[in-house]
């Protein structure tokens, strides 16, 4: 956690701007002629936004993503860049709250006039935001905002600028769904939610539905706040009911204060969760309470293909990747933009969207991406991790029928 405060504490100025390569400069020796505005242009950055929560609960999440993207951008300037133009990447600080969102999004669209946004990975903060980039016209990449609402609006039609390169809810529940009945054999299941969070709310509403369709019966639906932070109360009552399975479908600071508590008042059940889980939650809880509990994850931290990029990012930051799933996606939708950049042969934001909407059978780090209609990734596997010894460890792929 050393790393996240250190860097947390760099990023409390409201902007930070990394310039990874220099454009070309024109020599005095040049015919002292000023560079024309075509040239000007083909020589000049591109201009691409983060938005990152590098300092508020979702911190360590936050660093992952601005880490990532770093390193992806630096490799692509040292190729050559894009269109032969170095990408320039303008960051700010959400710090975890909706209007920090919406004001870094105006900044981005209206004064560094951005060809495209990446980040963050909160569901709320992309909704927030989503008017923004629909006025603007600018394309915006969610690394991990899982809730349907952040590419479709509530009267279901799809936000025509809001992307995601993640897996959705509906999904994410059924998985859950699907491991709790089949491979813990759950018949009852107890839920603790955020009940401020778009994220919380959505992923627990999906997998209620599902584990009840699957004959499981739901027998405490309990919520708590965002800034809570002892959630005794609630996890007595579910001691009591003593369910087959606690479901935590939250991320931040509440996942290790949650199943630290849990296990503390003596809930011995399996504790499932989403994507939230995060390594950092074991500086909180100890080996002891993470045992026996399992996560949802986008990607398996073992997997061989991600071998190389763990590694880079170790020798970049001086710190193993913890936050692995937020690392993947920044890094990933990087190389997804700089694909629609290409075959759009334009940074114009209108023309990247439309490369970014007909993407297809795109090979990135993690996987292969085709969008739908309403923006989101097709035919994605879920993957099971289980607490081991410090650590979250493959147990099995679940690919649900949806």
């Amino acid at each position: 956690m050393k790393k996240v405060f250190s860097v947390s504490v760099l990023a409390i100025a409201l902007i930070c701007t990394w310039m990874f390569i220099m454009p070309a400069c024109v020599g005095v020796s040049d015919v002292f002629k000023a560079p024309s505005q075509a040239e000007a242009a083909a020589t000049s950055p591109i201009k691409i936004g983060e938005i990152a929560t590098v300092t508020g609960d979702h911190a360590p999440y936050g660093v992952a993503e601005v880490e990532s993207v770093k390193i992806a951008v630096k490799e692509i300037n040292e190729a050559g860049g894009v269109l032969g133009r170095p990408l320039e990447v303008i960051m700010y600080d959400c710090r975890t709250r909706n209007e920090d969102m919406v004001n870094a999004a105006r900044r981005l669209v209206q004064q560094d006039k951005v060809s495209a946004v990446i980040g963050p990975s909160g569901s709320s903060l992309c909704i927030s935001a989503s008017p923004v980039f629909t006025e603007a016209h600018v394309p915006h990449i969610g690394t991990l905002p899982t809730n349907p609402l952040v590419t479709m609006d509530e009267s279901g039609k799809v936000r025509p600028y809001n992307f995601r390169i993640c897996f959705l809810d509906p999904y994410q529940g059924r998985i859950l769904s699907v491991f709790a009945t089949q491979s813990l054999n759950a018949k009852t299941a107890a839920v603790l939610y955020d009940v401020g969070s778009d994220y919380s709310e959505g992923l627990r509403e999906f997998f209620v539905k599902d584990f009840e369709a699957s004959g499981g019966k739901i027998i405490a639906n309990e919520g708590h706040r965002a800034d809570d932070v002892d959630f005794r109360a609630q996890l007595t009552k579910i001691k009591d009911l003593n369910p087959d399975v606690l479901v935590l479908p939250t991320m931040g600071k509440v996942l290790p204060l949650a199943v630290k508590q849990a296990r503390e008042l003596g809930i011995t059940a399996p504790i499932i969760g989403g994507d939230g889980y995060g390594d950092f939650m074991w500086e909180v809880t100890g080996l002891e309470a993470m045992k026996n509990t399992f996560w949802v994850s986008h990607v398996d931290k073992a997997d061989p293909t991600l071998a190389d990029f763990f590694r880079k990012y170790e020798e970049a930051t001086g710190t193993e990747c913890q936050e692995f799933m937020n690392a993947v996606m920044a890094y990933d939708s990087v190389y997804w933009l700089k694909d629609a950049i290409e075959r759009a042969g334009s940074d114009d934001p209108e023309k990247i969207r439309d490369a970014l909407e007909s993407t297809k059978g795109l090979k990135l780090m993690h996987s292969v991406i085709t969008m739908d209609e309403f923006h989101n990734p097709i035919g994605k596997n879920g993957v099971i991790l289980e607490a081991k010894d410090g650590k979250a460890v493959f147990l099995m792929t679940i690919k649900p029928e949806m």
